[in-house]
């Protein structure tokens, strides 16, 4: 590569979308990764894409909605472009509802949705159908919102890898030299790099445990049941999680609390009994302090920048968070949220 107009640092889901958006553009791009492509929590299972719920509206959710709405598109062009699945589908999600203050609750957010997710998708109360796919309702009433999607993180940063190096760009394991402007992408070390850089507190590492089941539902909606994501995948495994720990012994070894999570997700939904474990997967995610993405220049460092904090929704934030750092590192375009920015 003759010249590198810009440099990602890190190749989980925002620093591989923002690579894989300059590169669309026609920029030549150098990502670098040190590790190993989702190295962190970008190469875990769960891979649920939901947004949040349509009340108390603020820029953070305005912000996933645009990206929850751009992500058919986006995933279906790195599809195209490197010939390789991503294990995106908007396959909607259901939720069991408790009381009738829960139903009543859900009717009024259906209401604000409909104001508010601009006609694309649906947030609805339905008849529970008692169907093997579906949580036992005590009202008798599922919410189905049909914006809900979900992607296969391993196979998505896979096909992102492709894209990227078919539209011209490097994709660099290990050591590597960067040029031009410079964005990092470094998820938990990237939040504690800027906590010890800039002097306060700014994020660290939450762990997560979630774990996969052999079970065939591809085409089955995720459920969102007990406080937990059920997630069918593209390849004919469900993946369930995820716990939140911010004590941990060792962030990459699962424990009881795991099982915990696996009998609970049984008890929600009996049919996947007899389904096999296939894989007990830890790690830590990048929360920022603020909960919500950390994203522009990297204060006093000239030329870089920063993307970072995706916590539980990175890919599901990735496609915004890749179009509004190319527009700004870019074409000088800032249209970043005031509730995001260092």
């Amino acid at each position: 590569m003759a010249r590198v107009d810009l440099t990602v640092r890190g190749g989980g889901a925002f620093g591989l979308c923002i690579a894989w958006e300059a590169a669309r553009r026609g920029a030549r791009v150098r990502l670098i990764e040190t590790v190993a492509i989702g190295a962190g929590a970008s190469g875990g299972i769960v891979g649920a894409l939901s947004p949040h719920v349509p009340e108390n509206w603020n820029p953070k959710k305005a912000f996933q909605l645009d990206s929850l709405l751009m992500a058919e598109a986006f995933w279906a062009e790195v599809t195209q472009v490197s010939g390789l699945p991503t294990g995106y589908g908007r396959v909607g999600r259901l939720q069991p509802l408790a009381d009738a203050a829960a139903v009543a609750l859900a009717h009024k957010r259906a209401e604000t949705a409909r104001a508010l997710w601009q006609g694309r998708a649906e947030w609805r109360v339905i008849p529970a159908t008692g169907g093997p796919w579906e949580p036992a309702s005590p009202t008798g009433f599922v919410v189905e919102d049909t914006l809900s999607a979900r992607l296969h993180p391993r196979m998505a940063s896979a096909a992102l890898v492709a894209a990227i190096r078919a539209k011209g760009g490097e994709v660099i394991l290990g050591a590597g030299t960067e040029e031009g402007p410079v964005i990092w992408a470094t998820g938990v070390q990237g939040l504690r790099d800027l906590t010890a850089d800039l002097g306060r507190p700014l994020g660290d590492g939450v762990k997560g445990q979630a774990i996969s089941l052999r079970f065939e539902a591809r085409s089955a909606p995720q459920l969102y049941a007990d406080s937990l994501h059920i997630i069918p995948h593209a390849d004919g495994t469900v993946a369930i999680g995820s716990t939140s720990e911010t004590v941990w012994d060792s962030d990459s070894v699962t424990d009881a609390q795991l099982d915990t999570i696996h009998a609970r997700a049984i008890a929600a939904l009996p049919v996947l009994a007899d389904a096999p474990v296939i894989e007990r997967w830890a790690g830590l995610r990048p929360r920022a302090k603020t909960r919500a993405p950390l994203l522009g220049a990297w204060p006093g460092r000239p030329g870089q920048f920063v993307a970072n904090g995706g916590f539980k929704i990175g890919f599901g934030m990735a496609p915004k968070v890749a179009t509004t750092m190319v527009d700004l590192v870019l074409e000088g375009r800032d249209t970043i949220p005031e509730g995001f920015r260092l």
